[in-house]
């Protein structure tokens, strides 16, 4: 996830540069407008960068972080940067995350005394949105049955989700023991491991441990 802004004196008229949402232009438009805003002195650009295993690890982590939330993290980042070097910011346009008014708000609250209005990156893999037909071929075209997708792509997201189950990918679940110090519950109930056979997706059984280590209480230890 990249965010990203421009910014530059209020007097001054960009309606003739052809700025708009990423998602309407093309990979060599988006290319040469930013070098287009690289290369001029009366302007000036941050950006702030997570990547997909950063996204991942906060919205299925034991703590979850919203996507809605991380980004507007990111957005205050960018900002602040901004204004960390110097910019006298005053006026935000900003593309809306979540709720248009909500995000608004926070914003105006985190910075006062700067106005926000509301108003998107797409390339080869489409615009990204679950809808996009070049987007879900793309992700159908790299999605290996075992370990999913390349580093670049988010496996929270609820897209990816739907692509990771039988009969595009091999559906797996791994025992866990229990904690020490729980009690003696029982194991968590994770073991679910599908493979590809002659006969199609065969699944062990299994709640909890598998039956052998269970009759024979065996348990894990580390040496």
């Amino acid at each position: 996830m990249v965010y990203a802004a421009a910014f530059t004196k209020a007097a001054t008229d960009i309606t003739d540069r052809e700025y708009a949402d990423s998602k309407t232009l093309t990979a060599e438009k988006r290319a040469a407008l930013f070098h287009a805003i690289d290369g001029d002195t009366g302007m000036g650009w941050v950006a702030h960068v997570q990547s997909a295993q950063d996204i991942s690890k906060g919205m299925l982590g034991r703590d979850k972080i919203s996507l809605n939330q991380m980004a507007f993290e990111a957005t205050c980042a960018v900002i602040r940067t901004a204004l960390d070097s110097g910019a006298n910011v005053k006026h935000i346009f900003v593309d809306t995350v979540g709720d248009a008014d909500r995000h608004r708000d926070r914003l105006s609250r985190t910075f006062a005394g700067i106005e926000f209005t509301r108003l998107g990156l797409t390339g080869e893999v489409g615009s990204g949105y679950p809808g996009d037909a070049a987007t879900v071929a793309w992700l159908k075209q790299h999605l290996h049955p075992v370990f999913g997708f390349p580093p670049l792509v988010r496996h929270s997201w609820e897209t990816c989700s739907r692509l990771l189950e039988p009969p595009e990918a091999i559906s797996m679940k791994f025992e866990a023991d229990a904690e020490e110090g729980d009690g003696g519950g029982p194991a968590q109930q994770r073991l679910n491991f599908k493979r590809a056979n002659a006969t199609g997706l065969a699944e062990t059984s299994g709640l909890g441990r598998a039956t052998f280590f269970r009759l024979r209480k065996l348990q894990r230890t580390e040496w």
